[in-house]
């Protein structure tokens, strides 16, 4: 009798456990207090009588982004760093412009899904799968079509036009993070050993050394 007794409460919490990225709203809102000592999962809550109308507001997705870069692209975020208010609501937004042949680099986004609304020109996007399959899932957008880029797996956009190209992505955190792995595997501070990346990457030190530099 006591193990069904635990069962069901295990069956319960089971399938109480929240499915958005952020927490559950309680309250109206909670407008991030960024000035806040509390250390909390994402930011603590400012007085709701204090907050303003710009804790709501962002603007400047109307302007391209400066995409004289290597990689030919640029982001322009709108998360919880840009809009105290999205704080708890699972959401935030990003324009990505592209220069010609540009591209927003394999990466990943830790804590969040993407949805990718192409808005001008063209764009080769994919995404793989994890090990061992490592399947490649790609296709070439225009404008007002949509993909999809699960949370964790990398993905990457190309812009293989001769003209620039504009997409929105809306993803599924406040706060979704991004991992480009180039950046990160052979950028860190401090840098990963030469030995596990020649050993990893089947390539020898002088090309290692070479691509670090680059970054």
């Amino acid at each position: 009798m006591a193990s069904g007794f635990f069962l069901l409460v295990l069956l319960a919490l089971s399938a109480s456990r929240p499915l958005a990225s952020d927490p559950g709203q309680l309250q109206d809102f909670c407008v991030a207090d960024r000035t806040s000592q509390v250390f909390v999962n994402g930011f603590a809550c400012k007085d709701p009588k204090t907050a303003l109308v710009v804790d709501f507001f962002f603007s400047g997705l109307h302007m391209a982004g400066n995409t004289s870069n290597k990689q030919g692209s640029s982001v322009t975020a709108v998360n919880v760093a840009q809009i105290a208010g999205l704080n708890t609501l699972g959401i935030s937004l990003a324009r990505v412009d592209y220069a010609p042949h540009g591209q927003n680099p394999p990466h990943i986004h830790p804590r969040a899904s993407e949805i990718l609304t192409v808005l001008e020109g063209s764009l080769y996007v994919g995404f793989v799968t994890s090990n061992p399959e490592n399947e490649l899932f790609s296709k070439v957008l225009n404008k007002g079509d949509v993909f999809v880029f699960r949370q964790g797996l990398i993905h990457f956009q190309f812009n293989y036009g001769t003209s620039k190209a504009i997409a929105i992505a809306a993803l599924s955190s406040k706060n979704p993070g991004v991992i480009t792995i180039a950046n990160t595997v052979f950028g860190s501070n401090p840098s990963i050993s030469d030995d596990i990346l020649t050993k990893a990457f089947q390539v020898d030190k002088k090309m290692v050394d070479h691509i670090q530099a680059q970054f």
